[in-house]
């Protein structure tokens, strides 16, 4: 059989498509291209066969097939045409534009291409409009999110999205409109742990800032459903629902200030939906079904909002309700002994979070009724479990005990003297079986807390824990005795001469605490209580120096600080604070001390290692070790067991490792600038101010891009312009101000952020200050702000000083204070024009002020003074020029413009012939010729 001649095919087809009939020419194409082995008469096969299927609108086809003529030759402009006509019929826009625009390249002149590329770019405009219309986007973001084959990073795109969306007030209108609520529990329902995330970020962006869509979607999901989702055991979560619960009670209790006009009274009435979702998360405290993360989050919750924020306001019902409803749940979560069977799901982190939420509802009592209301049910409670014949019963029981211990002190502390606790304690330390020995020895460390109390421990306790400690071979029970010990050993604090102990054997506990926290067989919880035994230890100086020598534990605890185990904050943050003596020291009064030695009262006295010297070699090592990652790591716990009191420790440690400006840029490296930020903004009144003060000391010297990065920059204005209040100490003041200045050299949106924070009128008024680094620091900050048009406006004001001020600073005898004010000068003369006639009216010795300034020895002032003349000659004042240069200025600005060039003097030669050249433009002096 004769071959077929793919040529004689083709040819045959192109009569038949000429023809107009488009089914043969189909027909001869498909067999030439079977039998054709020429890859150039190939392409030009697939590229007419392409143009068949455009005529009978079969695209999909055309567009395959022009394809691989281009895949043949990539330059091959018809198959690249018919390519691009065909994508455009299947609706891929962008794809089709970029098929012309390479035709274009290839043949720039051609009307259909251009005319082509015209109109699809205009399309494809349009096309976006519509899909960036939030409605499309949002059917199209839960299309992707609910369809099961859609590849995952589409998925997760469509999941970012939809969050970002709902965050913006519009976004999370249409959401709620297009079905979103719905939709968001379907994806819920599917189970995945990335789509409930989404689902819950989504809802929490939703309700944030908006009562009424709040509500509607508190009602759509139900509070149960959201209580069982908080439940799941992942942390994530757990986390996610918990600030979802969060934007919730916070617009449903203020967060919101629309005016909601007739609808009100129904819209409004939110308490009914605060009270079930109150009454949830005291059911989700003691259920078995909840998972730890999910009990954290619950307890968390309230304890951010029942208690009062305010103590003025004199409403603590919701505290009143909880104690009713929930106390005795929450003692249930104190009393958990994990170490025994069928206990509650909890983390690390559970029983302290309830303690800080006995304590904070403690503290929101207001009379005593109340208070006794709260001990007679703890009482009762305790009382209820207390069963000889049932020993794990008890032992709930003195956890409890434990749990109000680190708590509200005072209840658990009346508890311990109730007849019989104490007894029972002492029987279980000498039990058989290691839990109860553990229970117990924790309940005695924490009933001997307070010094008072501690001295009824000191007798019985003492010799017990010894015992116990000697006899013991479990090294988790040796440990917590240790701890026991060595907080009655320190009960004298940092005085030297009040120790408990025999010289020499708290540098032995302390070494044996150091061991145990460096031993990775040990487990966390119990390596834990080691550093709780430094902690304590570490009052005294030669602990504190040995502990510093010691980088492997110094490590160890960096690392445990870092762990998920939040209930360690407490004791590392105490550590530092004796480690960097940045605790309180009362003043001693050498005549106080006088009397008190002739009275034989006690004297406290400093250990020789709590001198400066040490303090500073401490801090270098605990850098060197890595003490700020830690640090870092520790302010981002999101948890109520970082307290106000924790954060105000953390901020004193900071504010020691700050000290010397050479280790600032260490701090910053390691995120200690980004971690101090919260710091200053929440806490105790001297957390912030210390935290306020070392960041200060940070952004004074600190490139501020690197060490608060991104809106952090920002964020940094507001602690430091607190530092300027009249109330705190000089040197907060002046750090301040060095702060302000360097942030405000460094952009014009910082230099916004400053005025806008109303720090002006106190950079004023240290103007006037009497004290000079002070004084000159507030006036190279005003140097750095007076490019700021709001800064202009208020020398341009009437009736102020602030114009006479700047020049007489300039007259002053501090060369830094000149340039500082004379650079202020200089640039506000030069941006506002009135002002070059103001400042010849605030003081008649204006013009001696700036002779002095030309005539300056120092360059920097020099050419200060210089510019400030130039700004006035160029002020359209004639007559204020015609003054200047009438006056000695003329010879001054003569003497320097004539000098010959020199490097280090040049700025100011340069600046003189510039102003005896205006002179020359306003004819105020005639050009200087040599005689012919």
């Amino acid at each position: 059989m004769t071959p077929i001649n793919p040529i004689q095919l083709k040819d045959e087809g192109n009569k038949h498509f000429q023809a107009g009939d488009i089914d043969k020419a189909i027909e001869c194409y498909t067999k030439a291209i079977k039998e054709c082995k020429d890859k150039n008469t190939l392409a030009v096969i697939h590229r007419n066969r392409s143009a068949c299927y455009l005529k009978k609108e079969n695209y999909a086809s055309a567009a395959s097939d022009a394809s691989k003529a281009i895949d043949i030759d990539a330059a091959d402009i018809k198959a690249l045409y018919r390519r691009c006509q065909a994508l455009e019929k299947l609706g891929k826009l962008d794809m089709a534009f970029k098929d012309v625009q390479r035709c274009a390249t290839l043949e720039p002149k051609n009307k259909t291409f251009l005319e082509t590329l015209r109109r699809l770019g205009a399309e494809i405009q349009a096309k976006l409009k519509t899909t960036f219309s939030t409605d499309s986007r949002v059917q199209n973001m839960f299309d992707i999110l609910l369809n099961e084959e859609m590849e995952k990073d589409k998925r997760e795109k469509a999941a970012n999205n939809l969050i970002v969306l709902s965050r913006e007030d519009a976004g999370a209108e249409r959401i709620f409109q297009n079905n979103g609520v719905p939709l968001l529990l379907n994806m819920i329902e599917t189970g995945k742990p990335e789509m409930i995330l989404a689902a819950i970020r989504t809802l929490s962006g939703m309700c944030t800032g908006h009562k009424a869509r709040a509500m509607a979607i508190i009602h759509m999901v139900g509070v149960d459903k959201m209580c069982s989702i908080m439940a799941i055991d992942n942390e994530e979560i757990a986390l996610a629902t918990c600030n979802l619960f969060q934007c919730i009670n916070d617009s449903l209790t203020g967060g919101d200030s629309r005016e909601y006009g007739k609808e009100e009274a129904l819209v409004l009435d939110a308490s009914k939906d605060l009270k079930t979702i109150l009454l949830s998360l005291l059911e989700m405290v003691a259920s078995k079904k909840v998972s730890g993360h999910g009990r954290d989050q619950a307890l968390n919750l309230l304890t951010k909002n029942v208690p009062r924020k305010d103590r003025k306001d004199k409403n603590n019902s919701r505290t009143l309700f909880t104690i009713d409803q929930g106390l005795k749940k929450i003692l249930k979560v104190c009393g958990q002994v994990p170490e025994l069977p069928d206990q509650l799901p909890l983390t690390e982190n559970t029983q302290l979070i309830a303690s800080v939420l006995l304590n904070k509802l403690y503290d929101d009592l207001t009379c005593d009724p109340e208070r006794n209301n709260f001990r007679d049910v703890c009482d009762e409670y305790i009382k209820s479990k207390i069963d000889p014949n049932n020993m794990d019963k008890t032992l709930h029981a003195v956890n409890v005990i434990s749990g109000l211990l680190q708590g509200p002190f005072d209840v658990g502390n009346a508890l311990v003297g109730h007849q019989g606790i104490m007894e029972m304690m002492v029987a279980l330390c000498g039990s058989e079986r290691e839990v109860d020995q553990m229970v117990a020895v924790e309940a005695l460390i924490h009933s001997s807390t307070k010094m008072s109390r501690a001295s009824f421990i000191i007798t019985n306790g003492v010799s017990l824990l010894k015992d116990i400690y000697k006899k013991t071979t479990n090294e988790r029970i040796k440990i917590r005795a240790l701890v026991g010990l060595c907080k009655l050993g320190s009960a004298g604090g940092d005085d030297y001469s009040l120790r408990q102990f025999a010289e020499g054997s708290t540098e032995k506990l302390a070494k044996q605490c150091r061991k145990w926290l460096c031993n990775p067989q040990i487990d966390t919880k119990t390596r834990k209580w080691a550093i709780e035994g430094l902690a304590y230890l570490s009052n005294d100086a030669d602990v504190k120096d040995d502990f510093v020598e010691d980088e492997l534990a110094l490590k160890a605890m960096f690392e445990l600080a870092k762990s998920r185990d939040k209930t360690i904050l407490y004791a590392v943050a105490c550590t530092l604070v004796n480690c960097t003596n940045c605790y309180d020291k009362k003043e001693i009064i050498p005549e106080l001390v006088q009397l008190a030695k002739f009275s034989k009262q006690h004297v406290p006295e400093q250990h020789p290692k709590d001198k400066k010297d040490f303090i500073e070699k401490r801090v270098k090592r605990l850098l060197k070790a890595g003490v700020t990652s830690a640090l870092a790591v520790m302010v981002k716990a999101d948890s109520s067991i970082l307290t106000d009191q924790t954060k105000e420790m953390l901020a004193r440690v900071f504010l020691a490792l700050s000290e010397d400006a050479r280790d600032r840029g260490t701090i910053v490296a390691q995120g200690g600038g980004k971690a101090l930020i919260p710091l200053a903004l929440e806490g105790t009144d001297t957390g912030k101010v210390k935290a306020s003060h070392a960041l200060a000391k940070i952004a004074a010297v600190s490139n501020p891009e690197i060490a608060f990065p991104g809106e952090r920059m920002y964020e940094v204005v507001r602690p430091l312009v607190s530092l300027l209040h009249t109330d705190r100490e000089g040197i907060q003041n002046f750090e301040a101000l060095k702060g302000l200045t360097n942030l405000a050299g460094y952009s014009e949106k910082l230099r916004k952020k400053i005025v806008k924070e109303k720090a002006l009128p106190d950079i004023e008024n240290y103007m006037f200050e009497e004290q000079d680094q002070i004084r000159q620091a507030a006036t190279e900050c005003m140097c750095n702000l007076v490019t700021c048009k709001e800064v202009q406006d208020r020398y341009l004001e009437d009736g102020n000083d602030k114009m006479k001020l700047l020049v007489l600073l300039c007259g002053e005898d501090d060369d830094k204070l000149q340039i500082a004010a004379g650079g202020a000068l200089a640039m506000i003369t030069a941006a506002q024009k009135k002002l070059c006639t103001k400042l010849t009216r605030v003081t008649p010795q204006w013009l001696e002020i700036l002779q002095r300034l030309c005539l300056h020895t120092n360059p920097n002032i020099q050419h200060r003074g210089i510019v400030i003349v130039y700004n006035m000659l160029n002020s359209d004042d004639n007559e204020l020029a015609k003054k200047l240069i009438e006056s000695e200025m003329l010879e001054i600005l003569s003497v320097i413009g004539k000098a010959a060039d020199n490097p280090k003097r040049q700025e100011v030669i340069d600046a003189a012939r510039a102003c005896l050249v205006k002179a020359m433009d306003l004819d105020l002096i005639k050009p200087f010729t040599s005689p012919s």
